[in-house]
Formats: structure tokens, sequence, C-alpha cells
């Protein structure tokens, strides 16, 4: 399940380079679901729901599988059942992100917008940069899976030497309660 955000954010930047940024867009809410899917997945989801999502489709599996938690109960399992989990960041990137990237999905205001007058550059990095956070986390995860322990430091390291290619550690300007529109 981790490795499908791995297409979403090679996606992302294909359509990037190919200047299609508008439709990356809608990619970043993506990968952020398949993500917290794939952390819910590990940590919390019962060997009946993993089974169900790992499944052959079907009319039938597909009707099971919409009765899996929505995102929201998914971030408050992991908050619940895996307090090591990052829910913080991932909370935070919900809070500032889901109503523009669902205007994305869509075809929304902030699509329109995009489409008819342009995708800043600084916006299309920033987006490159959120989608390699994510990659960051997605990675975390699959060394959790291989059993690689947190002191290996492989993370650590490739954020120490990519940094400039993620998301700022803080916040570019001052904190704010509401959420970009």
């Amino acid at each position: 399940m981790a490795s499908l955000g791995f297409e979403h954010a090679q996606s992302l930047k294909y359509l990037t380079a190919a200047g299609l940024c508008t439709s990356a867009a809608a990619l970043l809410r993506v990968q952020y679901e398949s993500l917290v899917r794939a952390i819910w997945m590990h940590h919390c989801a019962s060997d009946q729901e993993v089974e169900l999502m790992l499944a052959e489709l079907t009319r039938e599996t597909a009707k099971q599988a919409s009765k899996i938690p929505m995102l929201s109960r998914m971030l408050d399992e992991i908050e619940e059942k895996a307090p090591h989990v990052p829910v913080a960041g991932l909370r935070e990137f919900k809070h500032y992100s889901w109503k523009p990237l669902s205007s994305y999905v869509h075809g929304g205001i902030h699509a329109v917008h995009r489409h008819g007058r342009g995708f800043p550059m600084e916006l299309a990095l920033m987006q490159i940069r959120h989608s390699n956070g994510l990659l960051g986390l997605a990675g975390n995860l699959l060394l959790i899976i291989a059993g690689v322990p947190a002191e290996a430091g492989v993370m650590g390291r490739i954020y120490q030497e990519f940094a400039d290619c993620l998301p700022p550690v803080e916040p570019p300007c001052a904190a704010q309660s509401e959420p970009a529109h």
C-alpha cells in the first residue's frame, strides 16, 4: 500500500514537468490519502480489513471496502494505537491542504483559477516538496515494515542530504489557525 504513494509522487512530478500543474495538484491529495491508509493498515487495521484491501476487486469486495473507516477516523485510530507515528504532521497537512487540494480534485475554484491564469512556479515547487515529504514518511513506513531499526538513521541521513527538496520545517509565515483557501 505504501508503494502506491510512490506512483502518485512520480506521476505528480511527471505532470509538473509537462506543465500540467493543476492535475499534479490533485495527485498530492491522493498521495496523502494513500499514505494515511498505508499507515492505518500497518498499525490499526484488523486482519480482516487488511485482507479485504488486498483482495481481488469484485463488486462484493468493493461494497465491503466502502465500510472501511474514512480518513479522519483513520487518523484518530493511528493516534490512539500508534502514538509514535507523526500524526500531528499528518493532521496539520490535512488542516491546511484539504480544502485547496479537494478543489483541485473536484474541479473547484483553485483548479479553474490556476488552469486559466497559470500556476505560480513557487506553488509548483512547494507541491513537489510536500510530495517528497510524504515520500519520506512512506519510506519510514517501509523501513519499519522491513524491520530496519530507527537507530540505523537511514531516513535521517536522507532528510539532511535533501533538506532543500523537502517542505520547510517551520512554516514560511506566521502560523495561522485557519487554512488557506
